[in-house]
């Protein structure tokens, strides 16, 4: 598929969208479900699903960058890890290092020196792993461990590491990004459909068995990016059949009532996830299609899908 975008003269720093207040509400969504479980998980069951929205809306942002910056010969490794660095290390450092100070006067011996280890693999991005290795006989239970939280930055973080290599190595031998993408957002969910049922924790907490959330937002990244080289009119056009159907008048046919019907459906989606996913089953497997498909549509939506329709 050959998209042709004009290079911006004189282009040569990272391309970023555009704010969109949808995706910032979504973003808190995520964080208060996952805040709400942790401080009420009788009450909210399901919370824990706003790590797969966010993973959905990180993966859409990332891969916005990469894309755009790639089509417009403007992507550098040096800018896109120093932002990364500066937008991620001034918090996680404040966090680290008021952990370490609370752990001090609140925490026992043995388990200041399990804080004392978090931090270290905390600050290299590598929690998951530690976490997926501390689940043995005799460890404490997770929820009790103060940064069990950065398990989920460390997935994101090795996204980060390997992603743009994958799609740079892929645009310097002219593949084409949006089959690169499906593919392995394909063989990911595959690797968690296989582990979840045999290694719940390896599935929960391992790299390959969650990149296929991050990639989904990747997967949304070019369509929205490119869409109307590959879906041409295609809003215009179902909001007219539609409206046609159920016999409404349209101001315009501008796409809207698709938008709204996308964000509605998302929004449903991710209260189902809320209701039925608990803890006491394994996941993620197919049960994370819910929050993932949910996030996806919403953001698909766009900023404007709230805005009135028809008169």
């Amino acid at each position: 598929m050959a998209i042709n975008i004009p290079p911006r003269k004189n282009s040569k720093h990272l391309i970023h969208p555009k704010y969109r207040a949808d995706i910032d509400g979504l973003r808190a969504i995520a964080v208060l479900l996952v805040v709400t479980y942790h401080a009420f998980p009788s009450l909210v069951k399901g919370g824990f699903i706003g790590v797969d929205i966010f993973f959905v809306i990180s993966g859409f942002l990332i891969s916005t960058i990469i894309f755009e910056s790639l089509e417009r010969n403007s992507f550098s490794f040096v800018e896109f890890y120093s932002r990364r660095i500066r937008r991620i290390f001034p918090a996680l450092l404040l966090v680290l290092i008021a952990s370490y100070v609370f752990g001090w006067f609140a925490l026992y011996a043995d388990d200041y020196k399990q804080l004392g280890k978090h931090i270290a693999w905390g600050a290299g991005f590598v929690s998951n792993f530690v976490l997926w290795n501390e689940t043995g006989y005799f460890d404490n239970a997770a929820e009790t461990k103060p940064l069990l939280h950065l398990w989920s930055l460390g997935i994101e973080e090795q996204f980060y590491i390997i992603w743009p290599l994958l799609l740079w190595f892929a645009w310097k031998q002219r593949m084409n990004l949006l089959i690169i993408t499906i593919a392995f957002a394909l063989i990911s969910f595959a690797l968690n459909i296989g582990k979840v049922r045999s290694d719940t924790i390896a599935a929960f907490y391992s790299p390959q068995t969650r990149f296929w959330e991050l990639m989904a937002g990747s997967i949304l990244a070019y369509v929205t990016l490119y869409k109307q080289n590959i879906f041409p009119s295609f809003k215009e056009r179902f909001d007219t059949s539609l409206c046609s159907i159920i016999r409404v008048r349209v101001l315009q046919a501008n796409g809207m009532m698709l938008s709204n019907i996308q964000s509605m459906v998302g929004a449903l989606l991710i209260a189902i996830g809320i209701l039925v996913i608990t803890d006491r089953e394994p996941f993620p497997g197919w049960r994370a299609l819910l929050p993932v498909a949910g996030a996806g549509l919403i953001i698909s939506a766009g900023c404007q899908s709230a805005s009135k329709t028809f008169h």
